[in-house]
């Protein structure tokens, strides 16, 4: 292990030891699957841009992906059309509203501001080149490994849990229907969209996928050029825009990088040309946060003085 990562991994056992005891938050409790989850559980994972992994704690258990997987799918799109293309049709302004939000769509006659936002998100879904809903998601499916290199798998339980209670997000994609910004069929989209929150990931397998985002699109593990290097300055500035729901302004405050977080507890930092911080754990804040993850990684992105904004690199 480099000096540097020496470094790093005492720094990151020290964050995961305060943030244990940390007891604020609650699990997310509209989808009945994540309710269900131990909320003591608390995981941190790095991975390098040369293919280095730290991992403490409950780096290796699978939760549910939720909406950092628009982040991929994201990727997906854009290698397939094009940054301009996308921005035409889905957006990148940050709504200042919650993320289903249906009067932000009608504030801006219909059309999505960001693909980290639900509608944004299902109008990227639809977006993809695919003859039919079940080709569609298998490219999402397997893009999301190729990402993690690791075999990604969708969770029944979970999907079954969202879309049961999804009746918003349908909505909201016939919503985008009505405004001609919808580019399969609508409930289809909303189906695949659903599917890709309900795929499983452990921190490694999410530290890896952003060591990709690090990593100019190559996989550090795999070796595999997944994303363009263009287009990754797109994904990292939609997540530092976008990432962290209605707190991304005090995360790019606090922290200075890109983040994505997700309600099953997940949390994603891309250091750029460096690697990655994934923490897990399901206590969320009022905005669908995790509090500890967000804890460890202020913790360890100052103490390795990690910041885009920072004219001092260590």
């Amino acid at each position: 292990m480099s000096q540097l990562n020496e470094k790093l991994a005492v720094v990151m056992q020290q964050a995961l030891d305060e943030a244990k005891t940390n007891m604020n938050g609650e699990n997310a409790s509209y989808i009945p699957f994540l309710a269900s989850v131990p909320s003591e559980l608390t995981g941190l994972a790095f991975v390098s841009v040369t293919g280095e992994i730290i991992q403490l704690q409950d780096a290796d258990y699978k939760f549910a992906i939720e909406s950092i997987s628009k982040i991929m799918t994201l990727g997906l799109v854009l290698e397939q059309s094009g940054a301009d293309t996308l921005h035409s049709k889905v957006g990148a302004e940050p709504t200042g509203m919650p993320f289903n939000s249906v009067l932000a769509l009608e504030l801006h006659q219909g059309k999505p501001l960001t693909p980290l936002v639900n509608a944004g998100a299902m109008a990227t879904v639809s977006l993809v080149k695919a003859t039919d809903k079940e080709q569609r998601w298998q490219q999402i499916l397997n893009f999301q490994s190729q990402l993690a290199n690791s075999d990604i798998t969708l969770s029944a339980e979970v999907n079954q849990s969202e879309q049961t209670t999804n009746t918003h997000n349908r909505a909201i994609a016939l919503l985008l229907e009505s405004s001609g910004r919808m580019y399969s069929e609508p409930l289809e989209a909303c189906d695949v969209y659903t599917r890709q929150c309900s795929t499983l990931f452990n921190a490694v397998e999410l530290a890896t996928v952003g060591a990709t985002l690090a990593n100019g699109g190559k996989n550090p593990c795999s070796g595999k050029q997944l994303i363009k290097q263009q287009n990754i300055p797109h994904i990292l500035a939609e997540m530092a825009m976008e990432g962290l729901y209605d707190t991304s302004g005090d995360w790019a405050y606090d922290v200075g990088l890109p983040g994505k977080s997700g309600v099953g507890g997940g949390l994603l930092t891309v250091i750029p040309n460096i690697g990655a911080l994934a923490a897990f754990s399901p206590r969320l804040d009022q905005f669908g946060n995790s509090i500890r993850g967000q804890q460890m990684i202020k913790h360890v992105t100052q103490a390795m003085a990690w910041n885009l904004f920072s004219s001092k690199q260590h």
